[in-house]
């Protein structure tokens, strides 16, 4: 698979119809694509690209230059990594309220837009964030041994040395997110952190090991797990609490954004019909749902685990349970977790999601192939 260079894919954003009613804030790791989706879709409007020096310099020594080179009629504006300049947000509050302009507000980190005393617009601009490419997104470039080997980033998955590619991503996120925000000075025991922290992969973290494998305080390993978070790399799922008749546990699960990244992290490669293989999946399954849930206004995420032992991978609002197996054959003992959930009567759909080819129907439990089920997510069949 090495389709041109010149590709593009559509995305489920459309940035114009976003632009023409409201500003907005547009938040997403690096390399998702931000900057080839603006190109695409906002032709001709003019950006401000803070990654540029002289464009930042400009504008932090004299923020009413965005204002002054507006010309007249001018109404949409980029300014690309807009946290590297959050001061600017007051300019732009300016600019909404006396001049009706609207402002696409892009960038990697959320994590300085959330610090005290940052003008973030007092409602006056919504937050969109880009996920790592779908399944509906790639289309017919969607393989899944791909996906699960070099992840979804546009540049990595079309990349010729996906390895390579997915180094230099690891290395760039702790050079220009962590040391450029200054959101910790000791970037060796960041950088140990986040080994350990991508071996917690889609598990419940037990903080104390963490920071006893990384040398660093248990305090740390928390304000760590945050700075993961702020820059978008790590996904939090919470427990489903509504259990009743079986005691559920209350610790959520942590997921990274991407499992090419992932994988590079860990310093392995995920093959199939090993258990890391399933891991893989997991975190794979786990991006479809948030970006599903971000984009089309699916249900709220949850994970679903009983005191006695048993776990369902996710759980879709209150209504759809979804336990993924990496293999072609499944058994009566891989759907005793989403029969212990249906005890409780509140789901209306269990789905054991698999590598088997063909769907079929097992006491009320759907064995559904992976692909079919991404396609009816897609389709908007789990929503409610």
């Amino acid at each position: 698979m090495n389709p041109s260079k010149g590709i593009y894919l559509d995305r489920h954003l459309d940035l114009a119809a976003m632009l023409a009613s409201k500003s907005h804030f547009l938040l997403g790791p690096r390399q998702t694509g931000k900057t080839s989706l603006i190109r695409h879709s906002l032709p001709g409007v003019r950006v401000y690209d803070l990654l540029d020096a002289t464009t930042f310099l400009a504008l932090s020594r004299e923020p009413g230059r965005l204002g002054q080179e507006l010309i007249s009629g001018e109404q949409q504006v980029v300014i690309d990594e807009i946290q590297r300049l959050p001061g600017l947000l007051n300019e732009v509050h300016r600019l909404i309220e006396e001049r009706g302009v609207n402002f696409l507000l892009t960038g990697s980190s959320a994590r300085k837009l959330r610090r005290g005393g940052v003008n973030l617009l007092g409602g006056r601009a919504r937050t969109k964030r880009l996920h790592p490419l779908t399944y509906k997104e790639l289309g017919s470039h969607f393989q899944i041994e791909a996906v699960v080997s070099r992840g979804t980033l546009p540049s990595v998955y079309f990349s010729d040395d996906p390895g390579a590619d997915l180094e230099a991503y690891a290395g760039s996120y702790l050079q220009e997110e962590i040391m450029a925000e200054g959101a910790t000075r000791n970037v060796p025991a960041f950088s140990r952190f986040l080994r350990v922290a991508s071996q917690c992969n889609g598990t419940v973290v037990n903080f104390t090991q963490v920071a006893s494998d990384a040398q660093v305080a248990r305090t740390t390993v928390y304000e760590y797990f945050d700075i993961l978070k702020d820059t978008l790399i790590l996904h939090e799922l919470p427990a489903w609490r509504k259990s009743a008749s079986r005691k559920p546990l209350v610790s959520s699960k942590y997921y990274f954004f991407d499992v090419g990244v992932v994988a590079t992290l860990q310093g392995r490669r995920f093959r199939a019909g090993t258990p890391e293989y399933g891991e893989a999946m997991e975190t794979y399954l786990m991006h479809e749902l948030v970006a599903h849930r971000d984009y089309a206004g699916g249900a709220p995420l949850a994970c679903w685990r009983s005191a006695s032992g048993y776990e369902v991978d996710f759980v879709l609002g209150d209504h759809t349970a979804v336990e993924l197996k990496a293999k072609d054959t499944i058994s009566a003992k891989d759907l005793r977790p989403l029969r212990a959930l249906a005890e409780e009567g509140v789901m209306k759909r269990l789905l054991c999601v698999s590598l088997d080819r063909q769907p079929r129907l097992v006491d009320g439990i759907e064995v559904v192939p992976l692909t079919q089920f991404l396609q009816r997510l897609w389709e908007g069949e789990f929503n409610e």
